[in-house]
């Protein structure tokens, strides 16, 4: 008998996780708290209260398409200071491997360790996705579902272009 519910309790596991619901424009910043790539707690909800903030969702640290993502935000580092943008990026990697993606890639940036998942459903999404989005003042003004591997500093600063300050 458990054997004919095991395929209902994976079903119904994996559904919630596929069906949750990203965050709407206009939606405020997520109260959650994560760790980032140096261990320390970080209150990810009062960090996107002020000013702009780009945060980038990648499936793994490490990766070719995760590592060209944020080389290419890295790589625009300078525009993106020069419009007084934060940056976090996030994946549901250890703190140690997000610390080893940062050195080797000279990540300028915080990376945040959702080895729990507890940021990712906040922001209503599953694991394996690649997703973009930026806040102002604690507010989302812009996001990406599918977000661009070596494209994602175009997409990002041509959406800043777009944006009222």
């Amino acid at each position: 008998m458990i054997h004919k519910l095991i395929p209902i309790m994976i079903f119904s596991l994996f559904s919630g996780i596929l069906t949750a619901k990203p965050l709407e424009l206009g939606a405020p910043a997520p109260q959650v708290t994560a760790v980032d790539h140096e261990g320390t707690a970080i209150d990810l909800g009062s960090a996107l209260a002020e000013g702009t903030t780009v945060v980038f969702f990648y499936p793994k640290a490490l990766t070719p398409g995760c590592t060209k993502q944020a080389c290419s935000l890295r790589d625009a580092w300078d525009d993106l200071q020069a419009r007084d943008v934060k940056i976090f990026g996030i994946s549901v990697d250890t703190a140690e491997t997000q610390q080893r993606f940062r050195d080797k890639h000279a990540l300028p940036f915080t990376l945040i360790a959702d080895n729990n998942k507890e940021v990712s459903k906040a922001f209503g999404r599953h694991r394996f996705s690649r997703q973009a989005y930026i806040f102002q003042s604690g507010k989302l003004v812009w996001r990406d579902l599918k977000a661009a591997t070596s494209a994602q500093a175009e997409e990002v600063l041509a959406a800043l272009d777009t944006l009222q300050p």
